[in-house]
């Protein structure tokens, strides 16, 4: 099966069983457009139309979890690294208020808290370290993109 992590994986099994209510085991081709728009995943009708061909050999209209998920991965793969970087660079502008192209490490430290307040002050300062190679306690997109992802 595609090489989906756990969480898109449990998505795409709660997307596919909301419209599977009777536990058939299978949705038709007709209810994927609906499912695709529900999730938010962006596609191009036709780019989806000839993924469910190659994906539909029986050529049944029935597509199994099995062949969601392989249909799905064509899709959900390019926009969630064009959506996660995306979102990374609206974040990283919410802390570069002047708009210089960098945070402090000050800034990236209390990002980082908030995100995990279970680092000890021991692991803020290892990662700061990390991402500050030069010490001069400034983060650029590249180095906070890295960081995040």
């Amino acid at each position: 099966m595609a090489d989906i992590d756990e969480k898109t994986m449990h998505a795409l099994r709660k997307a596919f069983a909301t419209v599977d209510k009777t536990k058939k085991g299978y949705v038709e081709i007709k209810d994927l457009e609906g499912i695709f728009n529900t999730m938010g995943t962006a596609f191009d009708i036709d780019d989806l139309n000839e993924t469910i061909k190659r994906v539909d050999v029986d050529n049944d209209g029935k597509i199994s979890f099995d062949k969601f998920v392989i249909i799905a991965s064509n899709f959900l793969q390019e926009d969630d690294e064009e959506t996660i970087t995306n979102e990374l660079k609206e974040a990283f502008r919410l802390y570069d208020k002047e708009g210089k192209g960098y945070i402090t490490t000050a800034t990236l430290k209390e990002i980082l808290r908030e995100l995990d307040n279970k680092l000890s002050e021991t692991d803020l300062n290892d990662i700061i370290e990390e991402i500050d190679e030069d010490g001069k306690g400034k983060v650029d997109f590249e180095g906070f993109r890295e960081l995040m992802i």
